[in-house]
């Protein structure tokens, strides 16, 4: 990491002018004559402001798919009332309804740039997608009946609208007002029938005369209904509930889907009985007799091609038989029938096609389904329908989100390199073809720094994302349960007692971008860590440790030992015999009872390992169980590349490996850590009594036993970073009283470890639960060969502060206020031939220990920043005085803390558990934004909320989104240039050439005929009572924009009729006071012309 600069000339202003910084004054807990050097601060209040930027992933619960085949934009409504629009890769946009109505239709005015939505609460929406955040520019609610149907005809402005109650009312979409010309459901139907049709559930025009509409209601009856003449032509009935109606292009047949699985297809002239009835997946029995009922046919597609046959594409159908198959999208093309198995329930399709034109061989080329979990395109030009490799960022859910980091100004050859080992794992058997929904222009990248995201997932898989210019693209995906013995069968369960599913979920990732060196923490207290190589190498034996942490009750009882010594530990082999305890004799004694005793939770694979080019296993490390206990979840973890050394804890203790040597180096309970000279007295407690809530949120506590089916609920389980963390002090449960101390936050650096230090030393910061910070010192042996050979000498120095709150993130300040990074080894290939890079790799190797007589800055002093769930102290260095204190919140907690760089600065931002983001300067820790942004509605939020450099920030919005937010005035100014354009001006295709029905769609006929039809003059007015006309905030600009799209008169037509229409409300108001205006004028008038008549002109 950079080092930021911070001193700035400031406008005759400094940190102590604002009323803020006298109130840290006040807060100094130091005397007034030790006052500490001023370091001018440049970032203020006016460098932040909060706006969410991007939504990435797959729509979560999606509802309703539209298409644009001009502009070759995708729609997707969901349950929650959003809407996501897809145009090219990296064009995308996401929309919300206010209500949260679930979407039930959507419906593109086709290459008008506008697209209207109906909301399951009986509203319609006219969204304007010609500016970069689409608006709605007008709403209409319905309040006495049930929309259930939407139809709106290519190039006409009457959207026809089903209701529940079978009646068809029609919709300026211009205006966004009612027409008086009203079909009813008893007028459609035979007066000799008595019951009820059901609600509409298909409404479209003839292809070939759009003076007649088809009508589908639920029960079965099909309606030809006349628009002029205003009766019904023909009526087709049939005794099986309808799903759907397609029409042929020609306009003579339409086909019908049924809820016993048939297809019926009808000739409009012959409303007697269906021409042909299919049932595509019944099994044809002997005798003729009718195919047994299938499943219902949900939908029914019927495009037709010029060359060939027609493709009839259907979803659902299957025979009830068929138990355990997967969903189905059928292709029936001439004779043959394929079955598209798909991973996901299907929620809608549609068939691409070359033309809009619905009169015209519509030419299919592709179908995009809409999956519960997923969105796949089928390529129907190639033989086998191979699907389209998808571009968008939809996989991120692949295996649920459990924890995720963000890295803002990444080295520059990272995303390359992570992309290159990435490329390889990439299927194969796609289409040929490029990916057809291609609509839009992106925006202009104005960031110019890489940004990466990491996913942990709750399979032990690991993503690697490229975030830069707020776009997502996968770069490489690990999987580290390849290390692990899968169980072969359900009977030989492994020992993942701690968890029943997903025993190789991520809770924890550290990773150093510079050294590329990466280790997470595993659900099954595993901790692993991985180096990255350009080339493939096969791992005869996985290297491996094993650790016993072991929370001991009489090591506070007993009065002996000051502190902890100094560990230095027999060198771990790779074999896979537990390392002894280090700190304390063996307490294994029980395992004599049958306990289970020194055993790991997973088991280590003991066969050769092929690691392909990108991360590949460096260590093993796993906690055992103890005397018939479980190990406790990791909480907290750490690795530093030019240290060698990992560290990592939990609620019984902490352990420090040295991952070049392969051993463990310290393995200390919280007590022992904190010995008896630590003056915060902690009252002993079994560890029997409560279990330790497992991390990660993943789990919930219970007595005894941990609950898997609870995950996700806890709001007291103990994890640091990535994960929810939350102390004990804080929490308002009873498990409070019960828990234990567990190690929260861990930071390396090189600092000094006491007060009488003269120079800086390598050194590991460890905050716990209980707000206690303290140092361990570290002391490394000379670089090259010597590192390998020597042991590291680790030596705890004791308690060195307290803060309210579990201790959530630590960092370092040099005396000029620029952050400190922690020591790192830049990333080097280490798979390469032996001799010369090994002597190369030793020479290089940087010594990390700086003696006080090479130090240049030994009187430099340093500020340490913690962070904690209640507050933040900023501590100078080497003297150990309180240089600042915040008290960030006195109701709520910290969920997350970072302390990140913005504008050549840095300062501290923080999340908390009541939905403010806040950020504070440094070192002085004045507030500059306090901003209400979301509550903290679930665990999901809290377990992956992180703020990251240059003013970004993230969450997992929904299992399968994530939102990412900026808290940067500077990336709010620039967002609308970087946001791309869904539309672009496009030309309409020519309209097929039809002989007489020429001009019938793009011509003037057509909108006159509606107009005269539908219109005020000829209808009347709709009543007042039936919808109710809301105006949007996208106002006559907008609609101004949305009408300019469509050639010549018609486009200013309609923009006339659209001024008329936003304004129809305010006319009826005015018309009694212009009549009065002209009476009075005319009365004047009147009087004037009294006045002059008998003057001559030369008079006047």
């Amino acid at each position: 990491m950079r080092k930021f600069n911070i001193r700035k000339v400031l406008d005759g202003l400094t940190a102590g002018s604002s009323s803020a910084s006298q109130q840290q004054q006040l807060q100094q807990q130091h005397p007034p004559g030790n006052r500490e050097p001023e370091i001018q601060e440049t970032l203020q209040s006016e460098h932040f402001q909060l706006c969410k930027t991007v939504r990435h992933g797959f729509p979560y619960q999606p509802s309703a798919l539209a298409f644009d085949p001009v502009q070759k934009i995708l729609a997707v409504g969901t349950q929650t009332g959003a809407l996501r629009l897809f145009g090219r890769p990296g064009v995308e946009c996401y929309c919300q309804h206010d209500s949260g109505a679930a979407v039930i239709q959507l419906q593109f005015l086709i290459n008008e740039g506008a697209l209207v939505s109906a909301l399951a609460d009986d509203t319609l929406h006219l969204w304007n997608l010609r500016q970069k955040r689409p608006a709605i520019l007008h709403s209409l609610k319905f309040c006495r009946e049930r929309i259930t149907f939407c139809h709106l005809p290519f190039q006409s402005k009457w959207l026809y609208v089903g209701t529940e109650r079978g009646n068809i009312h029609i919709v300026n979409v211009e205006s966004f007002t009612l027409s008086g010309y009203v079909i009813m459901w008893n007028k459609a139907i035979e007066l000799s029938s008595k019951s009820h049709p059901g609600p509409v559930v298909h409404i479209s025009d003839n292809p070939m005369d759009e003076g007649k509409l088809l009508i589908g209601f639920e029960s079965g009856t099909v309606v030809l209904w006349d628009l002029k003449s205003k009766k019904a032509d023909y009526r087709y009935t049939y005794d099986e509930a309808i799903h759907s109606v397609a029409w042929h292009h020609e306009g003579k047949q339409f086909i019908c889907s049924h809820s016993d699985g048939t297809l019926t297809i009808w000739n409009v002239r012959s409303p007697a009985k269906p021409v042909q009835t299919i049932t595509p997946h019944g099994k044809n029995l002997k005798d003729g007799k009718k195919p047994e009922p299938c499943k219902p046919i949900l939908k029914v597609e019927f495009k037709t091609t010029r060359p060939g046959e027609p493709f009839i594409i259907l979803s659902g159908g299957l025979s009830y038989d068929t138990v355990g198959r997967r969903p189905c999208l059928t292709v029936m093309h001439g004779k043959s029938t394929a079955v598209l198995e798909m991973d996901y329930s299907i929620v809608d399709f549609l068939t691409l096609c070359e033309t809009p034109y619905p009169n015209d061989f519509q030419e299919p080329y592709a179908v995009v389904v809409l999956l519960e979990k997923d969105l796949v395109l089928i390529d129907l030009a190639q033989n086998g329908y191979p699907i389209f490799e998808n571009p968008y960022p939809l996989s991120i859910h692949e295996s649920p989100v459990t924890c995720c980091e963000y890295f803002a100004d990444c080295p520059v050859d990272l995303i390359p390199a992570l992309y290159s080992v990435g490329a390889r794992q990439k299927r194969q058997g796609y289409s040929k073809k490029e990916w057809p929904i291609n609509g839009g222009n992106w925006g202009l990248g104005a960031q110019s720094y890489s940004e990466i995201i990491i996913t942990g997932h709750a399979d032990g898989s690991v993503k690697f994302w490229d975030a830069s210019a707020i776009n997502l693209q996968v770069l490489y995906k690990l999987k580290t349960s390849k290390v692990f013995e899968k169980s072969r069968n359900k009977d030989d369960k492994p020992n993942t007692d701690i968890v029943d599913e997903d025993p190789y979920a991520i809770q924890i990732i550290s990773w150093c971008p510079e050294s590329r060196m990466l280790c997470i923490a595993g659900v099954s207290a595993h901790v692993i860590i991985y180096r990255f190589s350009k080339q493939e190498v096969i791992t005869e034996v996985i290297p491996m440790l094993e650790v016993r942490l072991l929370y001991e009750i009489s090591d506070v009882e007993s009065p002996e030992g000051e502190q902890a010594p100094p560990l230095p530990t027999p060198v771990g082999s790779a074999n896979p015999q537990p390392v002894p305890p280090q700190s304390h004799p063996s307490t294994s004694s029980s395992s004599s009872d049958g306990l289970r005793d020194n055993v790991p939770c997973l088991k280590v694979k003991n066969s050769p390992l092929k690691q392909s080019p990108g991360y590949q296993t460096e260590l093993v490390i796993q906690l055992v169980w103890v005397s018939g206990e479980p190990p406790q979840q990791i909480t907290s973890l750490a690795v530093n590349s030019s240290y060698g050394l990992v560290v990592f804890g939990n609620c019984s203790g902490i352990a420090m490996v040295d991952y070049l040597q392969k051993a463990v180096l310290l393995n200390l309970g919280t007590i022992e850590l904190c010995g008896s000279s630590d003056p915060y007295r902690r009252e002993p407690r079994s560890p029997r009594k409560s279990r330790q809530p497992s991390g990660a949120g993943l789990c919930d506590i219970s007595e005894g036993t941990v609950v898997p089916e609870d995950r996700c609920k806890s709001p007291t389980s103990d994890i640091k970073d990535n994960s929810f963390s939350r102390s004990r002090s804080s929490s308002v449960t009873s498990i409070d009283k019960e828990s234990r101390e567990a190690i929260s936050a861990l930071h390396f650096c090189e600092t000094f470890t006491r007060k009488a230090d003269s120079a800086p030393s390598p050194c590991l910061w460890v905050g716990t639960t209980l707000g206690t910070v303290l140092v361990i010192a570290l002391n490394l042996p000379p670089g090259g060969e010597q590192r390998l050979l020597q042991p590291v000498i680790v030596s705890p120095s004791g308690t060195i502060l307290r803060l309210k709150g579990a201790v959530l993130r630590m960092a370092f300040l040099d005396s000029t206020g620029c952050l400190i990074p922690p020591a790192y080894e830049s990333w080097k290939e280490h798979n390469v031939p032996e001799e010369k890079d090994e002597k190369e790799k030793l020479k290089k190797r940087r010594p990390v220990s700086v003696s006080p007589s090479s130090s240049q800055e030994i009187s430099e002093n340093q500020y340490a920043v913690i962070c904690s769930e209640k507050q933040a102290k900023v501590i100078s260095l080497p003297t150990q005085n309180c240089a600042y204190k915040q008290n960030i919140t006195e109701t709520s907690f910290v969920l997350r803390g970072d302390i990140v760089s913005l504008s050549n600065s840095i300062c501290l931002a923080c999340f908390c558990a009541n939905g403010h983001i806040m950020t504070f300067s440094l070192p002085s820790l004045r507030p500059l934004l306090d901003v209400y942004y979301l509550p903290l509605t679930n665990m999901r939020i809290a377990r992956t909320f992180c703020f990251t450099n240059n003013g970004q920030a993230l969450y997992l919005v929904s299992p399968t989104e994530i939102q990412r937010l900026t808290y940067s005035q500077e990336t709010c100014e620039n967002l609308q240039e970087m946001l791309g354009e869904l539309f672009t001006p496009v030309e309409t295709p020519e309209a097929p050439n039809r002989g007489f029905f020429k001009g019938l769609f793009g011509g003037g006929a057509q909108s006159l005929d509606r107009e005269e039809l539908f219109g005020e003059s000829s209808s009347g007015k709709a009543s007042r009572s039936l919808a109710q006309h809301i105006p949007g905030p996208g106002g006559i600009e907008g609609v101004k924009g949305a009408a300019s799209g469509v050639v010549g008169e018609l486009a200013r037509a309609r923009l006339a009729l659209d001024e008329r229409g936003q304004k129809l409300s305010d006319l009826e108001e005015r018309t009694a006071a212009m009549l009065s205006s002209a009476d009075s004028f005319s009365k004047h008038a009147h009087e004037m012309m009294l006045k002059y008549k008998d003057k001559k002109w030369y008079q006047f």
